[in-house]
């Protein structure tokens, strides 16, 4: 072929090996933009992983540089609006969830809800999470605030998972979570109230982490006119997308559903048992309140 073209052979392979690499990096900036593009909300570290999963041998850092330079880092809104009123007569309980071990799911259970503004109203959100998979086990949508909106999230709940008595329900202090109806039912299937402390979003942090999500990816991209047409979507959102298909880090990048489908070993998960608690034990403490005191 060379001498029937009139080139020497080293000019052809010295061709080839300067053709080579760039056809290479542009069929992984393709691929990088197709995936981009359609995860919009997804990192840097998430695109590797899905590129990765392609076959294509690439770390974050090339990922990363790609991306800047075709302008497809996701840049991300930072704000905060407390929604919770703890001003009330019920009975709030401590922390539990922050000294549990966990190791199956069903054995904590984080809720929130949160606002959605309409074209013409506002209305709110209710989720319940497995605490140990992320998976939304349960939500519901109206246009109020009474404990009927969390109550109808946790009857979902119930009505998916079946769990056991054991269980650990962890929220914030708002009525709706501390009113009698919502704590009898809780006592009713066996299980155990958990709720953050006063000013402390971030301990229930699992749940604060997928209400940013649904708001990033969902709720901001779109723009709702009726409640009907959001609660369609947001049921695409969390049974099609969030729960079966969206990468998590702290689940090895894998989606909730595929995380609860992969037990450690070999096998089915082992016999349920409440989560244990990790406290410190009482030479521990002894020690950490002598260094505390100098003695």
């Amino acid at each position: 072929m060379c001498e029937l073209a009139g080139v020497s052979r080293a000019s052809y392979y010295r061709c080839w090996e300067e053709q080579a690499p760039q056809e290479a990096e542009m069929a992984l900036r393709d691929a990088i933009q197709r995936v981009a593009l359609g995860h919009r909300f997804y990192g840097y570290r998430r695109v590797t992983v899905l590129m990765q999963k392609e076959g294509y041998g690439v770390g974050t850092k090339k990922v990363r540089r790609l991306m800047k330079e075709d302008n497809l880092l996701a840049v991300r809104r930072r704000k905060f609006v407390a929604t919770t009123d703890s001003e009330h007569r019920f009975a709030v309980y401590p922390n539990l969830a922050q000294h549990l071990v966990l190791g199956a799911v069903n054995q904590l259970w984080v809720a929130d809800i949160t606002y959605v503004r309409l074209e013409g109203e506002f209305v709110y959100v209710a989720v319940v999470l497995d605490g140990f998979s992320r998976r939304v086990v349960g939500w519901a949508v109206q246009r109020d605030l009474q404990t009927s909106l969390p109550l109808k999230a946790l009857e979902r709940s119930i009505e998916n998972r079946r769990p056991q008595a054991g269980l650990v329900h962890h929220s914030d202090r708002g009525s709706q979570y501390a009113s009698n109806d919502y704590v009898q039912r809780l006592e009713s299937i066996g299980a155990v109230c958990s709720m953050s402390r006063a000013g402390r979003p971030w301990e229930n942090g699992k749940c604060e982490s997928f209400i940013k999500t649904l708001k990033q990816e969902e709720i901001d991209a779109r723009g709702y006119r009726t409640l009907e047409e959001l609660e369609r979507n947001i049921a695409e959102f969390i049974e099609q997308i969030y729960n079966r298909v969206r990468l998590h880090s702290a689940l090895g990048y894998l989606s909730p559903e595929e995380f609860e489908r992969r037990p450690d070993e070999p096998g089915s998960w082992p016999a349920w048992l409440p989560a244990c608690l990790s406290l410190r034990r009482h030479e521990e403490a002894s020690v950490l309140q002598s260094a505390g005191t100098g003695a």
